[in-house]
């Protein structure tokens, strides 16, 4: 078995008595692990918080994709297909494989001398099942983001596509095994808000704690109020901007809803731009039939939307994200019910007027009339009249963009909410 090693400067752990429960650990030694496939994932922010504080340190150990952050040596795993196997079993057996893989990695970082006092990965992708044999003395925190099931949130909510079939949703089922593995197995657990929760099984539910993983405000605060297009051109507050932010342009991040709502939004104000975030491909969901769902949606709309007002940035860099914020006049969130972006919190807390969908989890988030707005997610025109409405008198809902930064910063905060939340956990 190979790995990558990113950084392999790992002291040699001093002979300590272990203190967590009750204890004040502000100069307390204390060493954490972090596993996620892609790290640093969820734990961006708290990786690096708890690796700064005085007397503590942190290793990490992800997939192929993964990146290092300063101060954390990551052990990246290498990636191996399975045995071919049965189809319903396909996810547990990738799970089984990266769960060896990570076996590995943590033996590796044990016979280096590094023996974390708390272990805190995501439940997906298999990583978190060897753990408490490699290092039975650690307290284990399990990230619970996702729980599949076969109706009642994602699957089936689009009528525009077919519903599963049987075997997909036992197929579904089946993917379950390892991410309960993984929880049960945890000495803590954490969903991000408490709709995700609500997707465990009650068995599991009832001891799920949520934690939202939190977000930092100093980038947007520091980005400066304009957008350069890639064609050179600087946009500004002030002009009609419709801000759209995904990882992957699709069904469900709703997509092609607000694709159908341009047509109206552009015919009806003729200097309106939207401006796109994100790539062709797929993350969650079915592929487009015509090798990409931009594709798709200019092939299905043709003429009736003036493409030449419509932006496709691709990904952008993080700073740029954070001034293409602050240019926007209105920012569409849609969402299958389905986990909750960080995009929807970054842009209430640079105080967007968000027009968002009426689905789960972001009815934990917005209050439709107080700090966004809320719109049924198939319902094309009444989305696209929302915005029309914030291009056409800014001025009405400058209240409503107040109340969402107020509040996004009172909830989501990284270093006054999630952290001390996280780090309460953490230690018992």
């Amino acid at each position: 078995m190979t790995f990558c090693r990113v950084n392999s400067s790992l002291e040699a752990a001093p002979t300590r008595k272990r203190r967590l429960r009750g204890a004040d650990t502000t100069s307390e030694v204390m060493r954490f692990l972090f596993l996620h496939n892609n790290f640093p994932g969820q734990f961006k922010n708290l990786a690096p918080a708890f690796a700064k504080r005085p007397g503590w340190s942190a290793a990490a150990i992800g997939g192929p994709t993964s990146r290092a952050l300063p101060d954390i040596p990551l052990v990246k795993t290498t990636s191996r297909r399975p045995r071919s196997g049965h189809p319903f079993a396909s996810e547990f057996e990738s799970d089984v494989a990266r769960a060896e893989q990570a076996m590995y990695a943590a033996a590796s970082l044990r016979s280096e001398g590094f023996a974390p006092d708390v272990v805190i990965g995501h439940s997906g992708w298999g990583l978190m099942l060897p753990m408490r044999e490699i290092f039975p003395k650690a307290r284990i925190v399990s990230y619970c983001e996702w729980y599949y099931g076969a109706g009642g949130a994602d699957i089936g909510f689009d009528p525009e596509f077919p519903a599963p079939t049987l075997d997909s949703r036992i197929r579904l089922r089946a993917r379950n095994a390892g991410i309960a593995l993984g929880a049960l197995e945890a000495d803590v657990r954490v969903s991000p808000t408490y709709w995700q929760r609500k997707q465990f099984p009650e068995a599991m539910r009832r001891r799920i704690h949520v934690a939202h993983d939190g977000v930092d405000p100093a980038p947007l605060d520091a980005a400066p109020p304009r957008f350069a297009l890639p064609d050179g051109e600087t946009v500004l507050p002030g002009e009609e901007i419709v801000t759209f932010v995904t990882r992957s342009l699709e069904p469900y991040r709703g997509f092609h809803i607000f694709c159908r709502a341009l047509r109206r939004i552009l015919a009806r104000r003729p200097t309106a731009r939207a401006l796109i975030v994100g790539n062709d491909g797929v993350s969650y969901g079915m592929q487009s039939q015509m090798g990409g769902w931009r594709k798709q949606m200019r092939s299905e709309l043709g003429d009736a939307v003036d493409w030449r007002r419509v932006h496709f940035l691709g990904r952008v860099p993080y700073k740029s994200f954070c001034s293409l914020l602050k240019v926007s006049s209105a920012h569409v969130y849609l969402t299958y019910p389905f986990v909750l972006s960080w995009s929807l919190i970054e842009a209430l807390m640079a105080g967007c007027l968000v027009v968002a969908s009426d689905t789960d989890p972001v009815r934990e988030v917005i209050r439709d009339g107080e700090n966004g707005v809320l719109t049924p997610f198939f319902d094309v025109e009444s989305l696209a009249d929302r915005v029309i409405e914030a291009l056409a008198d800014p001025a009405r809902h400058d209240a409503r963009r107040a109340t969402a930064r107020r509040l996004a910063r009172r909830d989501f905060d990284f270093a006054t909410v999630a952290e001390p939340a996280w780090r309460e956990l953490a230690l018992g």
